[in-house]
This record gives structure tokens, sequence and C-alpha cells, in this order.
């Protein structure tokens, strides 16, 4: 945290500009050495005109930023230099930076110092790569609001709620005589616990929510050989993506795809028809495709509307029962003979016309115009799922000993657990591995 770092903050090729960026105690002499202005004397948030030079070379023509602490993201000294696009001479100023006494920043470490000297929350640094991944509206919206704080403000009531009972808990045993302070203390852990349980359930329950936005809905097309799962695919994303032939089993292995339902990501695969084969390549596919089916948030169960239900029919039901699912059946533009009675979530299309009932199936079994008007403000990360659970997972026990009649006293040790694990979710409390594992997902630069 003592030395000055620094890394490039653009996409590495060709570009109108890239920008290196610099923090640290000694950003502004550092890069002063490289420069044909005294950068020392810049005021402070201030864009300056000049060239880095490599002593009597020049390098490159620059607009140079200035940002002195402690109103800068990391609260230290930041230095950005505006160079024109290209690989070439953005490596060489980087070059220059380091042979002047930078250190090239790991992953993440611009952020990583922004949080460990307490300009943002650790919720709100892991919003930043949610805003650098998101590929939705939905997804820059839910990261923003993270950044922002909203989710950060409610983890502070709380917790600042459960310091006041603490405080009189310390009072009840320094003054013990005082009893009308008990009865106080009791409601007030009464009331601090049921509203613990209403919001950190309703922010557990709409978490799915904040899943579906960031990482989308992994949706597998499943079904027998020839009942159109391809065609269904290259109608969804509205390209000639998967083969489509009249023979059985030309899909082999997995074919991926991604659209936007919604305002959210669909990531899509198609799969090799599921049949028992003697085929070597073909079984492979099909053995593949089963394995998918645990880790899909949607199944897109085909059948064909121009067949009865086969054995094979009935076992992907069966073995899919318990998956969100849709069942399509495909090729209405045929004779029907399949006999969809009992059925529940079925869908009739002819994917060689259109499919767009399929988009709007989809679209209400997750209540996606409903999750469109809502503010956004939803967990993103399995971390701060599994942080949330054990939170509420100790209030339970809390409630179990207060009404169990266990001493104030020894109800204060869950109430100072559950402050310290919502603390783990905004990084009041954190262990440094962690930090290093959370930060090194970044991407370098920022």
């Amino acid at each position: 945290m003592n030395d000055t770092i620094c890394a490039i903050s653009t996409a590495v090729g060709v570009g109108a500009i890239s920008i290196v960026r610099v923090s640290g105690d000694e950003a502004i002499s550092i890069v002063n050495k490289i420069c044909d202005k005294d950068l020392t004397k810049k005021a402070s948030h201030t864009i300056n005109y000049g060239h880095i030079v490599d002593g009597n070379e020049v390098i490159d023509e620059v607009m140079i930023s200035i940002m002195k602490a402690p109103k800068t993201f990391t609260r230290e000294d930041i230095v950005e230099i505006n160079c024109h696009g290209g690989i070439s001479s953005t490596n060489k100023i980087l070059e220059l930076l380091l042979n002047n006494g930078a250190r090239l920043a790991e992953p993440g470490e611009f952020t990583k110092r922004a949080f460990l000297n307490g300009r943002i929350d650790l919720l709100e640094a892991e919003s930043v790569m949610d805003m650098i991944d998101a590929k939705t509206e939905n997804a820059r919206k839910l990261a923003m609001n993270g950044i922002e704080g909203k989710i950060s403000n409610l983890i502070h009531e709380i917790v600042d709620r459960l310091y006041d009972i603490n405080s009189n808990i310390e009072v009840n045993i320094d003054y013990p005589e005082y009893e009308d302070i008990e009865v106080m203390t009791e409601g007030q852990i009464q009331d601090v616990s049921k509203f613990i349980d209403e919001k950190l359930k309703k922010l557990l329950i709409e978490s799915e929510n904040g899943k579906i936005i960031k990482e989308g809905i992994n949706t597998l097309i499943l079904g027998r050989p020839n009942v159109g799962k391809s065609s269904i695919l290259n109608k969804l994303i509205n390209e000639d993506k998967a083969i489509v032939t009249d023979i059985a089993g030309t899909t082999r292995d997995i074919v991926e795809g991604q659209i936007r339902v919604g305002g959210v990501l669909l990531n899509i695969i198609d799969t090799a028809g599921i049949r028992e084969t003697e085929d070597v390549v073909e079984k492979i596919g099909v053995e593949k495709s089963l394995n998918l089916i645990k880790d899909a948030n949607l199944i897109i169960l085909v059948l064909n509307n121009n067949e009865p239900l086969t054995d094979e029919d009935k076992k992907l039901l069966e073995i899919t029962k318990d998956k969100k699912r849709i069942i399509v059946v495909n090729k209405i533009d045929l004779d029907t003979k399949l006999d969809t009675t009992g059925l529940e979530d079925v869908v009739k299309v002819s994917a060689t016309k259109d499919i767009d009932i399929l988009k709007d199936k989809i679209s209400d079994l997750y209540n996606l115009e409903e999750l469109n008007n809502k503010e956004l403000t939803y967990l993103s990360n399995s971390r701060q799922i599994s942080l949330v659970k054990k939170a509420i997972s100790i209030n339970n026990h809390l409630m179990e000993s207060f009404n169990s009649g266990i001493p104030i006293d020894i109800l204060e040790i869950d109430i100072k657990e559950i402050c310290e694990t919502l603390n783990e979710i905004i990084g009041e409390s954190y262990d440094d591995k962690l930090i290093d594992r959370l930060f090194a997902n970044f991407c370098l630069g920022k």
C-alpha cells in the first residue's frame, strides 16, 4: 500500500485513446519524470496538455489528469495519462513508468486500494466488477445500485440497530438493579429480530432475480433426435448456428447461443438428441446432454406434434419434472398425433415459422416484465447470499434462545455474531485471503 502502482486501464489494442493509470504517494513525481511539463505545480482535478518523453525522444502527445488525495477513487494521488490508442505507444509509456519507480498493479488493485482506504465497501467493490461485466441494461442498473450503496445502506441499518441493543445489554450487565432497562432491551430484541427476519428473507428470496439479471438464464434445449431442437435454437437467436437436416443424430455436440428476453440474457444450449445409440461419438454427445440438466436454470423440452409420445419422451419428462421447464410441442403445422393431456407449461409452435410465443412464455415464467419495473436492489453473488443465509440462521437461534428464557447477557453472543456476519458482506470485517481472491478476479487496471 506504500508503493505506487500503474497499469493500462483501457483494453489493449488499436483505438482512439488509451489510458494509463498511476496511483500512490509518488504518482505525480514519477509521471513528472517522463513529462515535458512540470506537473508538481498543477492544481488537483485538472487536465494538462503535454508530451511523454524518454530523454530527448518524444514518445507521444498526451493529456494528463492530475487528481490529488483524498478526493480520488483510491484516496491516493492519481494520475491518468490519456495517450493515443495503440499497443506500441501505450506499452512504451507503461515501460517508462515502471523504469521510473512505479510497480505494475495486480488485477483489481486500484479498486482494492479504494476498499482498504475506506472509499468504498466490499459490496460496492464487487458491484464495480459487475458493472464492467454487465451485458444487459438490467445488469447495469443492478450493478449501479450496488455501487451507490443501496444494499449496503440496508446492512448498515440492521447493524446499527443491533449495536444499540448491545449497548443496552452492557448497561444491564453493569447495572442489574435497573429492571426497566432489561424490559426495554427485551422488547428491542424482539423488534429487531423480526425486522432482520423480514428484511433478510426478502433479500434472500429476491436474490434469485439478482443472479438471473447478472448471469442470465442457463437454458437447455432437450429432446429426442429430429424433434426440431436445432431449428428452435436457430429461430431464437435469429442465426443459422446449428446444422438442421432430416437425418436423426445430426447434432452430436452442444451448440450455444445467446439472446435477450425482457432485458435478461438467455444462455441457450442445443444438445444432442437423446436416444439409445451405438455410435461412439453420438453416445458421448448424449451423455454430455444429460449431464447438463442439473446445472440448467430452464429446460426447454421439445416434443414432436406429428408423433405419439415415445419411451424416450417419457424418460425426459420424468428426469426433468423437478426442474423449471417449458414443454414445446413443435411441428404444429403437421398432423397432430401427440396427446398433451396432463402436461403443464405447454407451448405449441412451428419452428419453421414463428416462435415468439416461446419467448413470451419464458418472460411469464420468470416474471421478467415485473422484474423490469422493480428497483433492482438484489444480492448478486454466492458470497453475499451465503452470508445472508448464515445471518438468518443465527437470528433464528437468537429468537429460540430468547423464547426459552436464556439470560440477556448470553443473547449478546448471537447478536454480535449477526453483526460480524453482516459486516462481512460489506467488508467491515474480512479475511485477507478472501480479499486477495476476490480482487484477483478483477481486470488489470481497475
